[in-house]
């Protein structure tokens, strides 16, 4: 009997430990705090604001202290940043259809319509960057219906319109100069060697000079 019991006991051990481990797993590998702790080693300092596309595995988050925007996609795997003046502007696509968008520079395109969407709601970022021009996240599918914790099409469509006026209150923010590049400076000049004075050559003495006048006076 006494054998059964800590063979019990060491089951019921191990069984919460591995509860524990596993709680504390899913807790770090939770897909909102990934995607967070990438865009914060990304801007160098913790995501404010952020918005995080649930289900998807992408996000998008600001550090207005250092004028940057990040971006990550496939889980928190791949991440771009770029500076905050980058950033052109954004577009609420709404059933294949932009709906609203703000880009600086331009007048505001209200959301007048918040009919509920049947295929999509996605808020598509744009930057001045050869390479990655945008940057798209789909905040509602109708696959997420059947997905606990998304968000629901009328929330979708609040929160997309919500970082539009967002966007636009960063865009109105005037763009500081850019940082002139960096001139390296010229190397320092050596500093003048003086030249030791020359004594009078050997042959240019008192007796080559007398010698010269009696070959004068001989003459």
């Amino acid at each position: 009997m006494d054998e059964a019991a800590r063979l019990l006991t060491l089951l019921a051990l191990v069984g919460g430990a591995i509860a524990v481990l596993g709680g504390v797993l899913a807790w770090y590998l939770d897909e909102t705090r990934r995607l967070k702790r990438t865009l914060a080693q990304a801007l160098g300092a913790e995501p404010n604001p952020l918005l995080v596309a649930r289900g998807r595995g992408s996000a998008i988050g600001f550090d207005l202290g250092s004028a940057q925007v990040a971006v990550a996609w496939d889980k928190g795997g791949w991440r771009l940043t770029y500076r905050l003046d980058e950033l052109v502007g954004v577009e609420l696509v709404v059933d294949r259809r932009v709906a609203a968008r703000t880009f600086r520079g331009e007048s505001r395109r209200p959301l007048d319509e918040l009919g509920p969407p049947a295929e999509l709601v996605r808020l598509r970022f744009v930057f001045d960057d050869a390479h990655h021009p945008d940057f798209e996240l789909d905040l509602w599918k109708p696959e997420d219906e059947t997905h606990r914790g998304r968000l629901a099409p009328d929330e979708a469509l609040h929160e997309a319109n919500r970082w539009i006026a967002r966007i636009e209150a960063l865009l109105r923010r005037p763009v500081g100069p850019k940082p002139a590049p960096a001139v390296a400076a010229p190397p320092p000049r050596a500093a003048p060697v003086a030249l030791p004075i020359l004594e009078t050559p050997p042959w240019e003495d008192d007796d080559d000079e007398d010698l010269i006048g009696e070959e004068r006076t001989i003459n």
